[in-house]
């Protein structure tokens, strides 16, 4: 059985309730094969966790950037948030040597994991919220996420990429781009969608994500990459 005293001394928090933080790392598969082992899987920590996550950054943000308009923090937020950003944040945090996941999961370490961690993530912070309050979770989001916004801000990884796109493609080829739902993966509780960014019904490029928005940009931004836009 895996040991968390490893993970809470490396991100200095020790969870009274401790099998609060086991069930933070549990993913629905691993519950599906060991039944009687472990009491739940981490989506409902993950619902909360995201809401703490949003109105942290938000709110630091807000006091960040006092001159920014509405239409911009929305931005950076996102930028801020999102299955690349945060997934980021757990490899970093070492978050993928604890999960607890079925065989069949284990396996897969592309795309799907960087899914499950950015997931774990999240239900990590519901843990902790629960387990030591707010100032807890802002603490740890602080210390994870807080650093990255600069960087973000100095290169304007936050513009809107499918409004990039779209201004490119009108210059170069005269038309609007479109964008294509290919499939959608997943159960209904951890859907993913794939779309093509497409120019003239040409397909320049996929992306994932947890939304077909989010997937849209991501489509959009790995079109702008290949065009060399």
């Amino acid at each position: 059985m895996i040991d968390f005293s490893a993970f809470e001394k490396s991100v200095g928090f020790t969870f009274k309730d401790k099998e609060l933080l086991k069930t933070a790392f549990t993913h629905r598969s691993y519950l599906n094969e060991n039944r009687g082992t472990v009491k739940a899987h981490n989506e409902r920590l993950e619902f909360l966790g995201d809401a703490v996550l949003e109105l942290v950054i938000t709110d630091f943000l807000f006091e960040k950037y006092p001159e920014r308009p509405e239409g911009e923090l929305t931005a950076f937020r996102a930028s801020l948030v999102n299955t690349q950003s945060i997934s980021s944040a757990a490899k970093e945090l070492n978050m993928n040597d604890f999960l607890l996941l079925s065989r069949g999961e284990s396996k897969d370490t592309g795309r799907a994991r960087q899914f499950i961690l950015a997931n774990t993530f999240e239900a990590f912070i519901g843990a902790l919220y629960l387990d030591q309050k707010y100032d807890a979770a802002k603490k740890f989001i602080e210390n994870t996420l807080f650093g990255k916004i600069d960087k973000i801000v100095a290169e304007r990884l936050w513009q809107d990429a499918k409004s990039t796109f779209q201004e490119k493609t009108q210059e170069e080829y005269s038309v609007t781009p479109s964008y294509k739902l290919v499939r959608e993966a997943g159960p209904d509780h951890d859907k993913k969608f794939i779309v093509s960014a497409q120019i003239k019904n040409e397909a320049i490029a996929q992306g994932e994500g947890r939304s077909k928005q989010e997937a849209e940009q991501e489509a959009a931004r790995a079109a702008l990459a290949i065009k060399g836009w």
